[in-house]
């Protein structure tokens, strides 16, 4: 018996065979899809890894270089130095089209192009260890940068991932089976009617061919009884 109730007529069995193979189409090319998503997410996973390791090395670096700068300047000193900010960075951000989801892309420019407007201070009373730090701690600034960007492709890309597996999932277990199984259930009914059309019309012409029997047998006796009369 089908799961839910159809009415058994040939106009609705040919828009389930339809809709059965617009949804097996949809089931494989969504899968497809799936599969080139899980492709792509595992190729970011291992570029975050990748690149996670590399950032916390360079941090590492930054640390260090700030724990020997603070060892030859006084906090004082190295507070004032880095109080105010000379240099400043604009962010932007754009999308691109990965598998129909829209990954961010990060851009960033610095409000002038003279590299040594990352030191906000002068050199004559500051450290060479504490150029240094803040010359590191620019650059890690790109690779953090560039991994916050493909964090957020590999998180997007698992929720797409999870989207299109329930969809899969659906067509598989639940639209693509019930849909079978209407098919299924209208073709017996059609069959079914089909036969006892059958049997109705194999018995009225049984019937009809009686009485056409009868009514010749009638009319011999009739004839056979005018002949008799005559002679």
């Amino acid at each position: 018996m089908a799961a839910t109730v159809v009415n058994p007529t040939r106009m609705e069995l040919t828009r389930l065979k339809g809709k059965l193979k617009t949804a097996q189409r949809g089931h494989k090319l969504l899968k497809d899809k799936r599969d080139e998503l899980m492709k792509q997410f595992l190729d970011t996973v291992r570029e975050v890894r990748q690149l996670r390791t590399q950032v916390e090395e360079e941090l590492m670096k930054v640390h260090g270089s700030f724990t020997v700068a603070s060892a030859l300047m006084s906090a004082s000193a190295m507070g004032q130095a880095l109080m105010y900010p000379k240099q400043s960075v604009e962010l932007e951000m754009s999308f691109q089209n990965v598998m129909s989801v829209n990954v961010p892309t990060y851009h960033y420019k610095t409000r002038t192009e003279d590299e040594g407007d990352i030191f906000p201070y002068g050199f004559a009373t500051t450290s060479g260890e504490l150029d240094g730090a803040v010359e590191a701690l620019g650059s890690v600034f790109q690779s953090m940068l560039k991994l916050a960007q493909i964090e957020k492709t590999a998180q997007l890309l698992a929720e797409e991932i999870e989207k299109t597996r329930r969809r899969v999932n659906a067509l598989e277990y639940v639209v693509i089976p019930n849909t079978q199984e209407s098919i299924r259930y209208i073709t017996m009914k059609l069959d079914e009617n089909e036969r006892s059309t059958t049997t109705r019309l194999m018995k009225v012409k049984d019937m009809l061919l009686a009485q056409a029997l009868e009514e010749k047998r009638a009319a011999d006796a009739r004839s056979m009884e005018d002949y008799q009369a005559r002679h």
